[in-house]
């Protein structure tokens, strides 16, 4: 099989991975003292849309589809009919610097099957990064999918070239993992986590005066993936270790991939895909989480534990907590206006900040570009008190996101 034919292949069975970003990492520029080819930061990046609307800006590929582990969810499960592929060390360096020379892409994100074992698989990638940094100076950013099961000294290696490590969860609760995955083991995974915290958190520590300075490793922190809608998780549980995640490994993010079938698959999983509304949801959640002092029991969710469709989960809160509203937009604390639907963390920084020279007015929030529709239900200002009560029914008309609105306040 010729190389295109390759890409072809291993490019379309990584669309299902949603676990990267070019964010957070160090600035490595090639046009300083140090030569090299690439660069973390400027322009030159490809976007591609999948069908689901996720972007692509790195050259997303996996080194191979053939895969010894038997997941139920996975396309690329050991007995899948589909057309396997795989690249070669040189094919994947030769390609990634071919794209990254024509400013096609920013970098390389790259996973992999399970081949022979954990241990061969994890080389095999590492090569691929280890060539790209020593042999070619590549200075861009590189995503490798790390293997729990892989010898610790691999992921050490690992985190020495790459920019951002992950692991994927894929399921959130041990035994979902062990009817729909029974290779993987949620004990192992953490323990990989917890090996990767300790290897960045050790980098990020400054030396002591005239101590060398700590080994570099994945600057860019590491994530992960869970699948939504393969198994009967609700929203609750999957958010409950996403919140664990961020606690005790220090994850950079949590993705969320809403199910989708795939052929000849398990009678254990569901016919229709999850919606992508739930999957945009949990993100809107997990921001919540992280950003705005949410907790996890405090999200509005239904008796079955899932998050509401109708409206986003900051606005169904405020409407199951009328009585914390409205908020005064000139006495009110951060905390209070961050729970204020229709305001995020810089409109509330900004609000602070201008309210110290004069008491504001409603003018003054749509100065600082503030949708005037989604906060006057909420808020008091000099000029302005609401009415009545939110009321549900009148401001799912006025508030629920358009079908490609993905608003996360």
């Amino acid at each position: 099989m010729d190389l295109l034919g390759k890409l072809e292949i291993l490019a379309d069975a990584a669309k299902y991975d949603a676990s990267c970003a070019s964010s957070g990492t160090e600035k490595r520029d090639s046009r300083g003292e140090s030569k090299g080819v690439g660069s973390t930061e400027g322009m030159g990046i490809c976007h591609a849309y999948a069908p689901d609307g996720r972007c692509i800006s790195l050259l997303k590929i996996l080194l191979t589809n053939v895969c010894m582990f038997e997941c139920a969810y996975c396309i690329n499960r050991a007995s899948s009919s589909v057309k396997r592929a795989r690249f070669t060390v040189d094919e994947v360096v030769k390609l990634t610097l071919g794209f990254y020379r024509r400013n096609c892409i920013e970098g390389l994100f790259l996973s992999s099957g399970i081949i022979r074992s954990p241990d061969y698989t994890m080389e095999q990638v590492i090569a691929v990064a280890r060539t790209l940094r020593v042999e070619h100076g590549f200075r861009g950013y590189i995503h490798l999918k790390t293997i729990p099961d892989a010898d610790p000294l691999l992921l050490e290696e690992a985190g020495r070239w790459a920019d951002r490590l992950s692991i994927n969860v894929e399921l959130p609760t041990e035994a979902a993992l062990k009817d729909y995955a029974p290779e993987k083991d949620m004990g192992g995974i953490r323990r990989s986590m917890g090996r990767m915290r300790f290897g960045i958190d050790a980098a990020r520590e400054k030396p002591r005066p005239g101590g060398a300075k700590p080994p570099r490793f994945a600057p860019a922190g590491q994530s992960t993936q869970m699948i939504v809608g393969a198994d009967p998780s609700t929203d609750r549980t999957i958010l409950r270790l996403s919140n664990t995640l961020y606690g005790a490994y220090g994850l950079r993010r949590v993705y969320y991939s809403a199910f989708s079938p795939i052929p000849d698959a398990s009678a254990a999983l569901p016919i229709k895909p999850a919606p992508l509304l739930r999957e945009h949801r949990l993100y809107q959640a997990d921001w919540l989480l992280r950003f705005y002092g949410f907790g996890v029991e405090e999200l509005a969710t239904d008796p079955d534990g899932n998050l509401d469709l109708v409206h986003d989960p900051k606005l169904a809160w405020a409407l199951e907590n009328r009585h914390m509203f409205p908020v005064d937009i000139n006495r009110a604390d951060r905390e209070a206006l961050l729970r204020v639907p229709g305001l995020g963390v810089k409109s509330v920084d900004r609000i602070l900040l201008s309210r110290r020279h004069r008491a504001l007015r409603l003018e003054d929030l749509a100065r600082l570009r503030v949708s005037l529709a989604k906060v006057a239900p909420f808020l008091v200002a000099l000029d302005h008190r609401p009415t009545q009560e939110p009321d549900s029914a009148r401001l799912s008309l006025k508030l629920a996101p358009k079908p490609k609105q993905l608003a996360l306040l």
